[in-house]
């Protein structure tokens, strides 16, 4: 009987008030080189960013304090910190929604060092407002379809295969009549299925929800010239189901059950070996890592979906984790803190704990090609852009209602409960309601530009 070999993470919880870093009041400080405070949302960086204040503290005399929220409090525990005499010089923001509500206290980064240290994707992905950008985005990941590279060299030895190798998968009608063929030889190949399940339990329906949701949006961008509106067409939501459909009738599980298939259940089918493709992002490797399936076995697609023009670009980019600088500290802390940033992105220490050991792929110029995570699929996703292949934009998204009502319309369609103008009517009606509700409590929307521009 397989077994999945699973990574547990002890939850980490560290309430404020209890200063995290060793130093801090330590002799080695000097209060006239300014005070960082970070206020970190990731519990499991916690040991490698403390150590870099301590060294850093050492190293310049300047006093570095880390603080984590307990896990699932990080929005109220910046606020609550944000308002306090003794509030944090630095803080993380993830995504559009903490923009929007926290933009009253960022400063504008775009005229300073470190944010010229940015690589052109990671200036693209900071989060902006007229000509000002606010963040710093440290963290890139990459979403597509990962395959087992095994299973395609075993499929292509046979008479029966449509291809010579998986360097012939360029397209979406290739990789549809690929996935046909080994379901319909699964048993001689020894495996489950073609596909992974399409999973829409809570904990999996994010795949597509929020990442294959992105291709759509993007495209229909594209065609509009811009970078948002609050008005979609669902231009392509015909190319969505041709691929969703794709995997729902090609893999291990009825369609009926779909809604009850969780994260470490599908994760499980392909790090096991029983399935050829699974649709995720790079920071599946840590689940995967360690089974049936070699680090050399590994490759990852993009999202084909058929639309003209994909052919372009590689794998989803995403980048949500971001640095921020609270305007509001004095003007030796804010410059005490883009100092401590610039050391963290440029000097060896730094870049070996974000990328070696925190596992980020950094979208900073000072990163190159051995200051990168050692995760097969990272590195298959970047070689993407080596190709000069762009990564697809991970544009935002409204609200998380309005991706469990796209996954309620998926399951319904899974299901046979429902057709497909379901999740078409979810898609653009919900689009836009959800937006106008946004502007009405944040009161600010995502800056359209010209998509030819980014």
């Amino acid at each position: 009987m397989k077994h999945i070999t699973k990574v547990l993470a002890a939850g980490i919880a560290i309430t404020m008030g209890v200063g995290l870093a060793a130093g801090c009041g330590s002799t080695s400080a000097d209060p006239d080189k300014g005070h960082v405070y970070f206020l970190n949302s990731k519990a499991e960086v916690v040991d490698q960013l403390q150590q870099l204040a301590d060294d850093y503290t050492a190293e310049t005399g300047v006093q570095v304090d880390v603080q984590t929220a307990s896990s699932g409090s990080y929005e109220s525990t910046l606020t609550s910190e944000l308002a306090k005499s003794e509030a944090p010089t630095m803080f993380t923001i993830a995504g559009y929604d903490e923009f929007a509500k926290y933009q009253q206290y960022l400063e504008p980064l775009q005229d300073t060092e470190v944010y010229g240290l940015l690589n052109d994707e990671g200036k693209s992905n900071s989060h902006k407002v007229g000509d000002d950008s606010y963040t710093l985005p440290y963290a890139a990941e990459w979403y597509g379809i990962i395959y087992n590279k095994k299973i395609i060299k075993d499929y292509c030895s046979k008479d029966y295969a449509v291809i010579g190798s998986d360097a012939d998968i360029t397209d979406y009608a290739t990789l549809k009549k690929v996935a046909e063929d080994i379901q319909k030889h699964k048993d001689d190949l020894g495996i489950q299925a073609a596909f992974a399940t399409p999973g829409l339990d809570s904990s999996d329906s994010y795949r597509f929800a929020a990442h294959m949701t992105r291709m759509p949006l993007f495209y229909e961008y594209r065609d509009l010239n811009t970078t948002f509106t609050t008005d979609l067409k669902g231009t392509y939501l015909s190319n969505y189901k041709d691929l969703f459909d794709l995997e729902l009738s090609n893999s291990p599980s009825e369609k009926s059950m779909v809604s009850s298939k969780t994260y470490d259940d599908v994760t499980s089918e392909f790090a096991l070996g029983d399935v050829a493709f699974y649709p995720n992002g790079v920071w599946a490797y840590t689940q995967i890592k360690d089974n049936n399936v070699a680090d050399e076995d590994l490759g990852m697609l993009p999202y084909w979906m058929g639309i003209d023009g994909e052919e372009d670009y590689g794998p989803a980019g995403v980048y949500d984790a971001s640095w921020a600088v609270n305007k509001n500290a004095s003007e030796k802390d804010k410059q005490a803190t883009l100092d401590f940033i610039k050391w963290m992105v440029s000097s060896d220490e730094g870049k070996q704990a974000l990328s070696k050991e925190m596992g980020f792929s950094v979208p900073f110029t000072t990163f190159g090609d051995d200051d990168q995570p050692e995760n097969p699929l990272t590195k298959i996703a970047r070689s993407y852009s080596e190709d000069g292949k762009q990564s697809v934009t991970s544009f935002p998204l409204p609200s998380a209602q309005w991706q469990d009502d796209l996954t309620s319309a998926l399951i319904s369609y899974a299901q046979g409960g429902a057709d497909w103008s379901g999740f078409e009517k979810a898609f653009t009606e919900g689009w836009k309601t959800d937006w106008a509700n946004n502007e009405k409590v944040l009161g600010m929307l995502p800056e359209a530009t010209a998509f030819d521009a980014k």
